[in-house]
């Protein structure tokens, strides 16, 4: 009884600690609004507009909360055969980042993929030709459209070959972006239950179910990325099984790198996630890995290459766009700080609880690669507005250490059920005031 009560104590304290942090950081968010900072969106610390919409839609997302903690509070999640768990989360998942959005109807939808600056509205600038494309899209930089500029040219050329094979309706474009960016829960939870074990992965199913970042997993095409990386780490964990030796090891190794290489060509802050492989190999003592897993990366890259387009002069060419496009109207020490408050926001409460325990879980490599990912987008003054997209591929690794134990080899603790249901609530008011993009 004595340990039931010190955990939810610990949930609560939690709790009001990201209540305060995020009390303090909203405030000062208006602060530079009010005092004309020059922030570059209207809607800080996000991208996109601030607008009310109360409909009876907005009735769904409360309605699978609920739904989803119920299950929790039965024990569902801890009675259920593993693989339905992850196949149940799964769709959970996808219901979750389906109800938020739909606040809007079907433009909660669409409407990211319709803005201007937006990958879609490159699409046509390939035609019959992705090859050309390719090889000119360093070259042709300034023709591109703002998300294209800033990555390389993977989503524009997934989305061309979408709509040949015939998806070229924006409502099912988004459906499939949506069922293909909560693909990252069951492949999160499986890496967890590989690292941490059965019990706290099943624990964990909730946080990465009711997550507020599925908001943005419902509209960003970023999530393909996500995917790529969190199947990357999955593999990596797979090929240091301790049960998986010689050249069934060296063939998962090789996969999680060619997944990296692939993810690489969709973002250039994918690589950040390798960090976590490479860590993992070392604490499992199998660093030999790491040359399969390297060669296995630089696969897509080289062969990205040799169709023309050169990965490391993309990321300068997409810097020196940063340089001159962004850094000129967008303060970085403000943006520094608004930054963390999104971070905040889109992780929910049970951010708190995971850093404060993160030298706790044998999953701490996981969170290296996502947490350096972050530390080094803040430091280099280069997150500057919409982090809610660009970090989709680290959010669902920051919170692992939650279902740590209070203290190293201490006994499994329940899931953090309440941070969990505050975070859900938190992204039902977000939906309900921000209109995102």
């Amino acid at each position: 009884m004595t340990r039931v009560v010190s955990v939810g104590a610990g949930q609560w304290r939690d709790l009001l600690w990201w209540l305060a942090l995020i009390g303090f950081g909203l405030a000062l968010t208006a602060w530079a609004v009010h005092s004309g900072a020059g922030l570059g969106t209207a809607s800080a610390p996000f991208l996109g507009r601030y607008r009310f919409q109360l409909s009876p839609s907005t009735l769904l997302a409360p309605a699978v909360a609920i739904a989803i903690l119920a299950l929790q509070a039965g024990g569902w999640f801890e009675r259920t055969r593993w693989g339905l768990v992850c196949a149940a989360s799964y769709l959970a998942g996808l219901a979750w980042a389906l109800s938020l959005v739909l606040v809007d109807g079907e433009a909660g939808l669409t409407r990211p993929l319709l803005d201007p600056d937006n990958y879609l509205s490159q699409v046509g600038a390939i035609h019959d030709a992705p090859l050309h494309y390719l090889r000119h899209f360093n070259q042709d930089s300034a023709a591109h459209s703002v998300a294209a500029r800033g990555h390389p040219p993977g989503p524009v050329l997934l989305l061309w070959a979408l709509q040949r094979i015939g998806l070229r309706n924006e409502l099912d474009l988004a459906l499939l972006i949506t069922a293909v960016g909560t693909l990252t829960i069951p492949l999160v939870l499986s890496a967890v239950r590989g690292v941490c074990g059965e019990t706290p992965a099943r624990r964990y199913a909730v946080v990465l179910i009711l997550a507020p970042y599925a908001i943005w997993v419902a509209v960003s095409t970023d999530v393909f990325s996500a995917v790529l990386g969190a199947a990357m780490v999955a593999a990596g964990v797979r090929a240091s099984d301790r049960r998986r030796t010689g050249l069934r090891a060296g063939a998962w190794a090789l996969l999680s790198g060619a997944l990296l290489g692939l993810a690489s060509l969709f973002s250039y802050s994918a690589p950040w996630l390798g960090l976590s492989v490479v860590c993992l190999y070392f604490a499992r003592r199998r660093p030999f890995l790491n040359v399969g897993t390297g060669l296995g990366a630089l696969l897509p890259v080289l062969v990205a290459d040799g169709l023309g387009f050169a990965w490391l002069s993309g990321l300068s060419v997409a810097r020196a766009d940063y340089a001159t496009r962004v850094e000129p109207y967008r303060p970085a020490l403000w943006w520094s700080v608004i930054s963390m408050v999104a971070l905040l926001l889109a992780s929910g409460p049970v951010l708190f609880a995971s850093l404060r325990k993160m030298r706790n879980t044998p999953g701490w490599p996981f969170l290296v690669g996502a947490g350096c990912a972050v530390a080094f987008s803040i430091l280099a003054g280069l997150a500057r507005g919409g982090v809610e997209h660009a970090w989709l591929a680290f959010f669902p690794w920051l919170t692992v250490s939650a279902v740590a134990p209070n203290r190293q080899a201490g006994p499994d603790i329940p899931a953090p059920t309440v941070l969990a249901a505050v975070g859900a609530g938190a992204a039902i008011v977000i939906e309900a005031v921000l209109a995102t993009l």
